[in-house]
């Protein structure tokens, strides 16, 4: 017999299967011996009173084991001679659409101008070590994406589950936790997340499809009909360029500018999108904990790391928390020399000495002036700049006290932090944009006037915070998603401007594999 329960327990009841067998024996009458199996199917903490709950969803197997898996494998088919796709990015928009079009029939060629997900590890560390940023693999280039080294959360506010579970089953035969398909916020962890990329990687390879890492898309082959016919490459191991053919899937990331550029130049309709910006805010783990678990012991032995998520409204500007890393530390993600681009992660266990998040202000296109689809990226890109002269010229950090901040006051000194380029003492209230200063400092007040010692000068800010999307979309059409002008072209993922975040660009890089396929149905031989 299976049977499934919706329960409420305390945390230490949640922390061990003997511990949920004995609630589920207790409050429905079970004999303890004849329960077999426990399967969570959902979990979620519920933090909002001084007696903290979890809530779960668990499938009780009685007399009887488990025949099925947490997740609906997928079946990946050989593709070596089947039709061949152009997918330009290798970030979860890449890697999902790639999988998908290995479903569908069809042999994925797939380039990415930065480095596989390890041999990056060492252009990463050069950026703190050697004040050194690789333009083309850095913490936003390279196998994996921006995801990669920065966080592996999968928490998305779509509401196509059934995509959601598609996605998270993917990570999962590949690798990842299975208790990700449990979690209300999963998260795999920068510990594990490239194990599970390189598995992926191995599918797309063993089933026919083709991966091409340090190749870099200079220019797409457009006929005098308005069709893709593929690509101009640069391999960047040799300087050799390469020409290679199919309709393209382009899933570049958020920071390719000079695929931007590029596609301005060449007529490709694309639009100005709002962004959001600010800054890293950073506190002592233990006192987020001890805020948000309302206890002034702080977690204790059973809770996770705490979260805490933020959103208000100033002067008609959103102003809110952004990926949120409990127990986490701050990264330099800037993908040029000559600019300071700061983000956030997390290891799996979460159990680090803080706790960040991204603290940031909507942006829209009439908040800036200027003109042209690229005005947003001119303006972000301007924006970093002068946080890197603030910074003196190096990838050491402006950064300034919380409570300094909010009263206008310089920070003579500085909490110790997890950014390991180092931090300076800056007048972040005096120099960032009057609109992101401004907004940030009444949603600080705000913030703490919700939860008491939020906002404190235990907590430092780390400028600067810009990365938080994609400045441009490239405009598609709804029904086919391929670009309104230029048949053949799929505009995908977090820097086509339609996607948020992991999951939701592993969502769009299976939508646009599908169309893909609809699409050369019809019109390729």
């Amino acid at each position: 017999m299976v049977n499934e329960y919706q329960i409420r327990v305390q945390p230490h009841v949640a922390a061990s299967e003997d511990g949920i067998c004995a609630f589920l024996s207790k409050e429905y009458g079970f004999d303890v011996r004849t329960i077999t199996a426990i399967r969570v199917l959902r979990k979620s903490i519920d933090a909002r009173q001084r007696m903290i709950y979890v809530n779960l969803k668990v499938r009780v197997y009685i007399n009887e084991q488990p025949s099925d898996l947490p997740f609906v494998p997928v079946e990946y088919r050989d593709v070596s001679e089947g039709r061949q796709v152009l997918v330009v990015g290798e970030g979860p928009g890449g890697l999902f659409a790639a999988l998908r079009l290995i479903e569908l029939g069809l042999r994925p060629l797939v380039i990415e101008r930065g480095k596989d997900v390890r041999s990056r590890k060492k252009d990463l560390a050069n950026i703190s070590r050697l004040q050194k940023v690789d333009a083309d693999s850095n913490y936003c280039f390279g196998e994996g994406g921006a995801g990669a080294y920065s966080d592996g959360k999968l928490y998305t506010r779509s509401k196509k589950r059934g995509n959601v579970d598609k996605i998270l089953g993917v990570f999962c035969q590949h690798g990842a936790p299975a208790a990700i398909m449990a979690d209300a916020h999963p998260h795999i962890g920068t510990d594990k997340l490239p194990m599970v990329i390189e598995q992926m990687r191995e599918t797309i390879i063993k089933s026919g499809g083709e991966v091409r890492h340090q190749t870099r898309m200079d220019k797409l082959l457009i006929s005098n009909e308005g069709v893709v016919e593929g690509i101009e490459a640069t391999d960047l191991r040799n300087g050799s360029g390469l020409i290679l053919s199919g309709p393209v899937i382009l899933a570049t990331g958020h920071s390719a500018r000079d695929v931007y550029t590029y596609l301005d130049e060449a007529k490709i309709e694309m639009e100005a999108k709002g962004i959001a910006v600010g800054v890293r805010l950073e506190h002592p783990a233990e006192l987020i904990d001890k805020i948000q678990y309302h206890n002034p012991n702080g977690r204790g032995k059973y809770l996770p790391a705490a979260e805490y998520s933020f959103v208000t409204q100033v002067d008609g500007r959103g102003v809110y928390s952004f990926c949120m890393c409990p127990g986490g530390f701050v990264i330099p993600a800037a993908t040029a020399n000559g600019q300071i681009v700061v983000n956030g992660m997390s290891p799996s266990n979460r159990n680090g000495h803080w706790s960040n998040s991204g603290m940031v202000v909507e942006i829209r296109p009439e908040d800036v002036v200027g003109n042209g689809p690229l005005k947003m990226m001119h303006w972000q890109e301007q924006l970093e700049h002068d946080c890197w002269i603030q910074g003196n010229m190096r990838q050491t950090a402006p950064a300034q006290r919380m409570a300094d901040f909010v009263n206008g006051r310089l920070s003579y000194d500085l909490p110790r932090s997890s950014y390991s380029p180092g931090l300076i003492s800056s007048p972040l209230h005096f120099w960032l944009p009057p609109g992101v200063s401004a907004r940030l400092r009444e949603g600080f007040k705000s913030f703490g006037r919700i939860s008491h010692g939020f906002l404190t000068n235990e907590a430092v800010m780390i400028a600067v915070e810009t990365r938080t999307s994609s400045p441009v979309r490239i405009v598609r059409e709804p029904d086919t998603l391929m670009h309104i002008r230029v048949r053949g072209l799929f505009p995908c993922g977090e820097g086509a401007g339609y996607a948020g975040g992991i999951v939701s660009a592993a969502i769009d890089g299976e939508r646009c594999a599908e169309k893909c396929a609809e699409y050369m149905a019809d019109n390729w031989a």
